[in-house]
């Protein structure tokens, strides 16, 4: 969209920076201005200058200045559109768009209309929950207990939900006002004969927890974050995605922390909002912390808006580290040579709450300085399983690490980073330059780059591929028929089952897996991935992370499915099916599913054999997860083949590949599950 400057003139002549400015900084008047301490650095003494008759701001201390819309942009990091559509509504101006149709502009005020009164309504359900937490002893017993003073309290705006089902109803007369449910605050129910006549439509979504209103960047509550005050599932609880709130681009705290930054000199990003919490009250208010999910690239690109300088605290167990994977993944594209990126990694019986009060301020200060820098860990995350001793492994290093360092930003860091991987994998850095310049990037199974696959997108293994599943290479001579059917048509023989107890054609599995009811194929890999890790959702977070990215880029509902679980786990932690059933409400993927576990569920296990029952499971888990890799391998040796003849590194790719699978089928055999 195209703002006339004309516009953007007057916006600036009519607004008044004294007025703006003074609704964030406290100002006295100094003569011809007005000064006051600076927002963007910390100071004792006023250096913060603003001219009434000049209609800017300037600070002696550390240089930063402007007008009204570039203060909005500095303090409230808004984008320049954001800032002028939020300034003119100040003082009642419509905004022209030159290129903009009546009709999109229209919706467009239709839209700020809406999410205007979404905000009022999130607002007066929060002064509401602020004042039950005043009458409600449980919740204050729980903050005292957490260390929680009644002033941080109040500055992060910290509530109580009752525990009955329509308490919003004595806040909001009309209680059956789809505003209500298009804020996230009230649930339309849809099952029968759980509550009584007069609550059957609709109740509070949240009850019984501590609240947390989410502010945007101008302070305005667009959600809420509910925690348990006991060890009922979920723990956490956030406000669904509405018109106002995404919590794959929020970060709770963000408005509290924004001058914290300049202070301390960088964003601390933790994992929950206690930790931002407790983390203000011990003298580090510079925290903010991701809403239930992975950190973002959205989440990193507004933090790089405040500060040039961003820590990633992690627990130090498996779940942290894969955490930090993905901060990584998010971090990378911003990774230019005048920030900072580095992941705080806490021993792991502590989290920042427990490592402060034991070890002091100062010595989490020192563990922050020293945390490792996002160079350091990109190599880690990149070596990992890599033996660097042998040509192969040097490859495999080499095949992980092309995707990360192609996604930072051109510039010094990664002209070095070059360098440290082409000393690591024992090549010159033109060779290794050249060698990712004269082959194609990083690609999914199916043929798409990496960056393009979508879920939606046709399928490149895991499906049905008929004769030509591998075009360009026959199945190798040890090559067995696939255990797990595709859902379309068999890409092998198909299996037969035997009946109960008995051992089925040419396996080694002692137990049969029951065909889906009503359907005539046996299910596909995925299928049975589906069911184990539906049914026991500890074994997922047990898994590697390239385990994780493969699964979770599966076309079609399965990836999305799995993608949804991941985030499930981030938001929930573990949960039982039961739980797990619920989340999945009204999803495209939740047929699929509730087809899968129906099987499961019909199988119940006999007393006593549980333990049995879940060694079993991850053992089937884990011989399926190695079928589809060695799928996924032999998908990039054939690749490689058909690169022979046009790119000379290919035939040391191929043996690369081809030694891993071999390896891995070698693993399958010794576990006597090479005909599953």
């Amino acid at each position: 969209m195209t703002i006339p400057a004309s516009f953007i003139q007057e916006l600036i002549a009519r607004a008044d920076v004294v007025e703006i400015v003074g609704r964030y900084v406290q100002l006295k008047k100094a003569g011809a201005n007005f000064m006051g301490l600076c927002p963007f650095h910390g100071e004792k003494s006023p250096s913060f200058s603003v001219s009434p008759t000049k209609q800017f701001y300037h600070c002696f201390g550390c240089g930063a200045h402007g007008n009204a819309i570039g203060f909005l942009m500095e303090h409230a990091g808004m984008g320049f559109v954001e800032a002028v559509h939020d300034l003119a509504g100040q003082y009642g101006l419509q905004v022209p768009e030159d290129d903009v149709s009546p009709a999109e502009r229209a919706r467009a005020a239709s839209q700020r209309q809406k999410q205007a009164t979404l905000t009022d309504v999130l607002e007066k359900a929060g002064e509401a929950y602020r004042k039950h937490l005043r009458k409600a002893p449980g919740a204050i017993e729980y903050l005292k207990g957490r260390g929680v003073s009644g002033e941080i309290a109040k500055q992060f705006g910290i509530g109580y939900a009752p525990a009955g089902w329509r308490t919003l109803a004595s806040v909001f007369p009309d209680y059956d006002d789809p505003l209500l449910a298009e804020a996230g605050l009230v649930i339309v129910n849809n099952e029968e004969g759980k509550l009584s006549e007069e609550e059957t439509k609709r109740y509070d979504r949240f009850r019984d927890r501590v609240m947390f209103p989410i502010r945007n960047v101008k302070g305005e509550c667009i959600g809420f974050g509910g925690r348990v005050l006991g060890d009922e599932k979920p723990k956490y609880l956030n406000s669904p995605e509405t018109p106002v709130f995404s919590k794959g681009r929020e970060l709770y705290g963000l408005y509290e922390a924004r001058a914290a930054f300049r202070d301390k000199g960088y964003a601390l990003v933790t994992e929950g909002y206690m930790d931002v919490v407790a983390l203000a009250q011990l003298g580090f208010p510079n925290a903010v912390a991701t809403l239930g999910t992975a950190c973002t690239a959205d989440h990193v690109q507004k933090l790089f808006r405040f500060t040039e300088s961003v820590v990633f605290s992690f627990d130090g167990d498996a779940a942290g580290r894969r955490a930090a994977r993905k901060a990584l993944d998010g971090a990378l594209p911003y990774a230019t040579d005048v920030r900072s990126i580095k992941f705080l990694f806490l021993p792991a019986e502590h989290d920042p709450d427990s490592f402060i009060r034991e070890h002091g301020a100062e010595a989490f200060a020192r563990f922050v300085n020293e945390a490792t820098p996002l160079s350091r860990f990109m190599i880690e995350a990149a070596r990992e399983g890599c033996d660097l001793t042998t040509a192969e492994g040097r490859a495999h290093m080499t095949s992980n690490v092309r995707p990360l360092w192609s996604a930072m930003p051109d510039g010094a860091l990664k002209r070095q980073l070059l360098g440290e991987i082409a000393t690591l994998v024992q090549l010159d850095a033109s060779a290794l330059s050249e060698l990712w310049a004269s082959t194609p990037g990083p690609r999914k199974a199916g043929g798409a780059p990496a960056q393009q696959r979508r879920h939606d997108e046709p399928p490149g293994y895991g499906d049905a591929g008929g004769d030509d599943y591998y075009p360009d290479m026959p199945p190798p001579q040890d090559y067995e028929p696939a255990r797990y059917e595709s859902d379309s048509k068999p890409r092998f023989q198909q299996r037969k089952f035997t009946g109960k107890g008995g051992k089925r054609w040419g396996g080694r599995f002692e137990e049969p897996i029951e065909p889906l009811r009503g359907r005539g194929a046996p299910p596909s890999r995925p299928d049975v991935a589906v069911r184990l890790l539906l049914s026991n959702m500890t074994q997922w977070e047990a898994l590697s992370h390239e385990l994780h990215v493969m699964l979770c880029d599966l076309p079609g509902q399965h990836g999305a499915l799995f993608t949804w679980l991941d985030s499930q786990l981030h938001e929930h932690g573990v949960q039982p099916w039961a739980a797990l059933r619920e989340g999945l409400r009204g999803l495209e993927f939740e047929p699929l599913a509730e087809r899968l576990m129906s099987v499961a569920e019909a199988a119940p296990v006999p007393e006593g054999e549980e333990a049995q029952h879940q060694a079993d499971a991850a053992r089937e888990l884990a011989s399926v997860l190695d079928f589809m890799l060695e799928e996924l391998l032999k998908k990039q040796e054939s690749e490689a083949i058909a690169a022979f003849g046009k790119d000379p590194d290919a035939p040391e790719r191929f043996r690369a590949i081809q030694a891993r699978r071999l390896e891995l089928r070698a693993r399958l055999r010794s576990s006597g599950s090479e005909t599953a």
